[in-house]
């Protein structure tokens, strides 16, 4: 929903003029909308396998979506590019950590019943660029965080988007009684699973999803909560969770970015914005952000520009940078 602090704040404080309204406001992370997830969600709270004290998320595939953008071509303008190729720029989608990886973050902060306080970067890596071929947008090829919760306990999330490499796309909790697959395969992939042991063996299962066959798909599903929401009057506002998990994956990013540890609150109260006067954009306006002579796009530099709030301007205060 949103990629930095002041936007996540004003968000927030629509969300709650939408309440004051009685308004109906459905949020696209289907992984809520899962009926795998969902009772998965309700054993685990219940104590199925004990305290949550490790949970894994993994992403890692081929280049996908928008990710891995050429120089502009002719007879396009750099703001339509953009917006085209939004997964390339942090500005228009988050950049490939919060587009692709809010998912697993989501759902694995709602099996915890918490979100994380905190992240810390390991291993980032700018992408690789082929013989002859200069990629020119901001994501990072490999992106691995640390996350950690107010308890202490970690939640590691290893992205990747390099082709040729081993797949491997899915969720797990390991508690202090038994282990659970959360999504088996993609962002909700059924069936969602728990194990007596730290091992998920077939003999050490004891619970699988089971689920009719209408209600399989979650992106169905949250059309429809919604509109039962609509028809029937129910209370029905999905946004302030959606600010609160945009939020955790933007400081994943953000602390992959600079390098340095960001908590939530330190997210949340970022004063950096990506694209102030977004809502007055055109057709004919100038891009938010601005190209070299070379059609090459700032990237992140950790360790080199750390402050979200002056890395807009990047180290040498003459051409923007985002977290």
């Amino acid at each position: 929903m949103t990629a930095d602090g002041p936007t996540s704040r004003r968000m927030l404080k629509l969300a709650e003029d939408a309440s004051a309204k009685n308004l109906k406001i459905g949020v696209g992370l289907m992984s809520r909308h899962s009926r795998a997830l969902q009772e998965l969600a309700n054993r685990v709270h219940e104590g199925a396998i004990g305290d949550i004290i490790l949970q894994r998320g993994y992403r890692m595939h081929g280049p996908g979506g928008y990710f891995s953008s050429l120089p502009k071509p002719a007879g396009i303008s750099d703001l339509l590019y953009q917006v085209q190729r939004f997964h390339s720029f942090i500005w228009a989608s988050g950049g490939c950590f919060s587009d692709f990886y809010i998912h697993l973050i989501d759902h694995l902060g709602w099996m915890k019943n918490t979100w994380p306080v905190k992240p810390r970067l390991w291993r980032p890596r700018v992408q690789v660029e082929p013989e002859g071929i200069a990629y020119v947008d901001q994501n990072f090829d490999v992106y691995s965080v640390e996350y950690t919760y107010a308890d202490g306990t970690k939640f590691y999330f290893d992205g990747r988007t390099i082709a040729g490499c081993q797949q491997i796309y899915g969720s797990f909790l390991h508690g202090t009684k038994g282990v659970g697959i959360a999504s088996k395969s993609g962002d909700c992939g059924m069936p969602s699973s728990l194990y007596k042991s730290q091992s998920p063996l077939p003999a050490d299962m004891f619970w699988e999803s089971e689920v009719s066959e209408d209600e399989k798909d979650p992106y169905q599903n949250e059309w429809n909560d919604l509109v039962d929401a609509i028809r029937d009057d129910k209370p029905y506002n999905e946004v302030k969770r959606g600010v609160e998990a945009s939020l955790v994956t933007s400081m994943g990013r953000m602390a992959a970015h600079t390098g340095r540890e960001v908590s939530y609150e330190d997210m949340l109260n970022c004063e950096h914005e990506m694209a102030p006067g977004l809502d007055t954009l055109t057709i004919d306006s100038p891009a938010p952000l601005v190209a070299d002579a070379g059609g090459r796009y700032p990237v992140p530099q950790p360790g080199i520009v750390t402050d979200a709030n002056t890395e807009a301007t990047g180290s040498d205060h003459d051409k923007p940078l985002v977290p």
